[in-house]
């Protein structure tokens, strides 16, 4: 969530911000947000400014009474009736004004860093990168869902005969093929200095709220009415969860955490053939990276978690390129966004396999997640986050870009994973 202040102290910068991302009526909104910011402050204003006399006539009547002036006594006793109630109807207001303000104020979208190019589509996404050979493969290559067919090793009819579309079933080799991403990935993150975490998957509305998932994204999430608990959509909102209403000591920092979870989203609206196969599911597996950073080493922070993601695919051998993500194609929490995506040279089109972002204090002032300064005042800390790496499309480029006529080679490095070096009928 924005700070007030930084608005009330940059609101050019506010409103060239969100319409960077192309938040409607920037303007508009951000001028209301100032005017019930007034009026919020004048509403406390006005409440302190009658308790504190109704509190000094309180010590007055024990005076006046000791002295004698009984009249004068009853007289101060209305009065401080009086601004009592005065300051009770200002309480109101204020309560009014607040509810009114937070709901406008938790709809703004996070402010893009300076270098995100202007823009509204993915097309108009910057890259900055690129690796690898784009591999040619024979005329009869298959797209990965006829590959998954054809070897038995994904099973999305099954999926749908026990759940519904976009819950597969991965089958001998191809279970061992996600078991053995799984180990992988954990692995090269705990190389890399990342503790590992088994987090629930389940989250409480305070959760959802504290990582800008709510009330952004409610309509893709799972909700259990019952309990009121949704299924995650990613290891990052219960890892950075946990840090919600600390206060970090500085020499823990930067704070690195990693962990293996499945993911839901309901993706309600998505359609078409860039859906089709493994290139959106509602359930799959992901690795996150978390990282609570300080201030002033944020930005060198997220290089460093692009360039590791960027070293898992080159391990893997996937052909990659990474985008600068423009301002009309970022997520609502992201001040900066790198995206990751392989080559799948069957479908011939690039896959997103990974996003890197840096949240600045958008989410930490939402999880109230502080660190104390060098002149003691509590500060917001940064947060940032990374898939490293979702499985589905990864397993969908590696199966697609390494078919031979003898069955599907599986990289080296995941070899002592899988155990076995083809998949092949």
């Amino acid at each position: 969530m924005l700070q007030i202040n930084f608005i009330r102290e940059n609101k050019e910068k506010t409103i060239l911000g969100l319409q960077k991302k192309h938040f409607p009526n920037a303007q508009e909104v951000v001028e209301n947000i100032l005017n019930l910011d007034i009026k919020r402050r004048e509403a406390q204003k006005q409440q302190d400014d009658a308790l504190q006399e109704a509190n000094t006539l309180a010590k007055q009547i024990g005076i006046l009474m000791k002295e004698g002036k009984k009249e004068a006594a009853e007289n101060a006793k209305i009065n401080a009736k009086e601004l009592s109630n005065k300051a009770q109807e200002f309480s109101k207001q204020f309560d009014e004004i607040e509810a009114e303000y937070n709901k406008i104020l938790i709809k703004l979208p996070n402010l893009p860093h300076t270098s995100v190019p202007t823009g509204r589509t993915p097309q108009e996404n910057e890259t900055i990168f690129e690796f690898g050979t784009i591999p040619n493969l024979p005329e009869n290559a298959l797209p990965h869902w006829d590959i998954i067919t054809k070897y038995d090793i994904i099973d999305f009819e099954l999926g749908n005969k026990v759940t519904g579309a976009g819950f597969p079933f991965y089958k001998g080799k191809g279970a061992k093929l996600q078991r053995a991403l799984i180990n992988f990935f954990l692995d090269e993150a705990e190389k890399a200095g990342y503790t590992e975490i088994q987090p629930p998957i389940l989250i409480n509305s305070a959760s959802g709220f504290g990582t800008g998932q709510l009330p952004d994204k409610d309509g893709q999430m799972y909700h259990d009415s019952a309990d009121d608990l949704y299924l995650i959509p990613t290891a990052e909102v219960p890892i950075t969860n946990m840090f919600r209403d600390v206060i970090v000591d500085t020499k823990d920092l930067p704070l690195k955490n990693a962990g293996y979870t499945p993911c839901f989203r309901r993706e309600a609206g998505s359609w078409g053939a860039d859906v089709r196969g493994l290139n959106r599911l509602h359930q799959f597996d992901k690795i996150e990276i978390v990282q609570i950073a300080h201030p002033d080493k944020s930005y060198e922070i997220l290089e460093q978690m692009r360039l590791y993601v960027q070293s898992i695919l080159e391990k893997l051998e996937l052909p990659y390129r990474v985008l600068r993500l423009c301002g009309g194609d970022m997520s609502f929490t992201s001040a900066l966004t790198y995206d990751l995506e392989v080559y799948s040279a069957a479908q011939k089109r690039w896959l997103e396999v990974s996003s890197v972002s840096n949240f600045e204090t958008y989410q930490a002032n939402r999880l109230k997640l502080r660190f104390r300064g060098d002149d003691k005042k509590t500060q917001l800390l940064h947060t940032l986050n990374g898939s490293a790496l979702a499985l589905p499309r990864i397993v969908a480029a590696l199966l697609e870009n390494n078919q031979t006529e003898n069955g599907i080679n599986i990289p080296k490095i995941l070899q002592p994973y899988t155990k076995f070096e083809t998949i092949k009928n």
